[in-house]
């Protein structure tokens, strides 16, 4: 059991099961757990030191555990001896010790102990870790920054110029990486908001491919059953072939960081491969706050098959796997995906640049809000 609060506030604290195999317990062992919970819990409870006598509770070490596989699992001395310098942002996390410890020559940020995160959500997007991209930029030294967040199991990447690199791109680096440079084969399982280039790639390498609701509880499960040699989502939780079943950002960062320093190339160059393989996209959302109402009017509108074009972009082909994803045409979609607990639409979008990307999501809400 992990008591976290994620990359949420501190008031959102709750719990996390997990299996045997290192990952998500099933949704069936959850019900379990549930249902077997007291309405009360009074004088239930015993005092930590008599669970331990009793042999209930056992304290471990997992921080050595961790490290002692990761300099089991990776070319460490590749990484520190490569002419390249790396940068490491905690977000105030569960990551610090472990990075402190294994690169403690590299530049960390927010690696200290901080209950509250300083009042900032711990959450790896960019609008949350201006202060790292702005390092990154100025310092005209560093070739790669990663952050994870509050639980170290979500990822983000930087490049030289402090240009965020989102879990995307970063899917299709690791998918390239393994099989490519690496010999290795397994399916890929992605969710439904994950860039189509995922597909694109899997074809192109002759690796089979499933895709998912959102969640990466359905990834788990396939990963405990199945061959799996990558497996993410768009919200930068990801896990690889050769490690348990479960998103982790430190060993994807360092995955990365391996791909960089065996090859010499930068993160930049190494996107280019990406794209010399399946073509240059961009992955844009926006988030809509909007009533309840709303929210239900435009879902409504999806079920029935309401909309045939958003602006000047004709829609081809729909598919509702978990939201609504609208093939536009030339490789272009964009999903509406609501929040199952807050009045907010989601808006994903994929084209060949930002620019275009963009122009969907606005043409998108100019008809759904209209």
């Amino acid at each position: 059991m992990i008591i976290t609060a994620s990359h949420n506030p501190p008031s959102y604290n709750g719990f996390k099961l997990k299996a045997h195999y290192g990952g998500p317990s099933s949704p069936a062992t959850i019900d379990e757990v549930e249902k077997a919970i007291p309405e009360s819990a009074t004088g239930l409870l015993k005092p930590i030191n008599e669970l331990v006598k009793a042999g209930k509770i056992a304290y471990v070490d997992l921080e050595n555990l961790y490290v002692n596989e990761v300099e089991t699992k990776f070319d460490l001395e590749a990484i520190k001896n490569a002419k390249m310098e790396f940068a490491y942002d905690a977000m105030y996390g569960a990551g610090q010790n472990v990075i402190r410890r294994t690169f403690p020559e590299i530049t960390l940020l927010h690696c200290d102990e901080n209950p509250g995160f300083h009042g900032q959500a711990p959450e790896p997007i960019h609008k949350n870790l201006q202060e790292f991209s702005e390092l990154i930029r100025i310092s005209e030294e560093i070739d790669c920054g990663l952050v994870t967040d509050g639980d170290a199991d979500r990822i983000g990447l930087y490049n030289k110029a402090g240009k965020f690199i989102d879990s995307h791109h970063i899917m299709l680096l690791l998918i390239h990486y393994l099989h490519k440079y690496k010999g290795m084969n397994g399916k890929v399982i992605t969710t439904f908001s994950a860039t189509s280039k995922i597909t694109d790639m899997c074809k192109a390498y002759g690796l089979d491919i499933e895709i998912t609701k959102i969640g990466f509880k359905y990834i788990c499960d396939l990963m405990v059953k199945e061959n799996v040699l990558v497996g993410g989502e768009e919200s930068g939780g990801i896990a690889i072939k050769g490690h348990i079943p479960e998103r982790d950002g430190i060993w994807i960062g360092l995955t990365i960081w391996e791909f960089m320093a065996k090859t010499g190339k930068s993160l930049d160059e190494l996107i280019k491969e990406v794209y010399d393989v399946v073509g240059t996209f961009a992955m844009e959302r926006i988030d809509l706050h909007i009533t309840e109402e709303i929210k239900q009017r435009v879902l409504a509108e999806c079920k029935a098959n309401k909309y045939t074009q958003f602006g000047n972009y004709k829609i081809e082909k729909t598919e509702n796997l978990d939201g609504y994803k609208f093939h536009l045409g030339n490789g272009e979609w964009v999903m509406l995906r609501a929040s199952g607990t807050e009045p907010v639409l989601r808006v994903y979008s994929e084209s060949s640049t930002s620019e275009k990307a963009f122009a969907i999501l606005e043409a998108t809400k100019g008809t759904i809000l209209k």
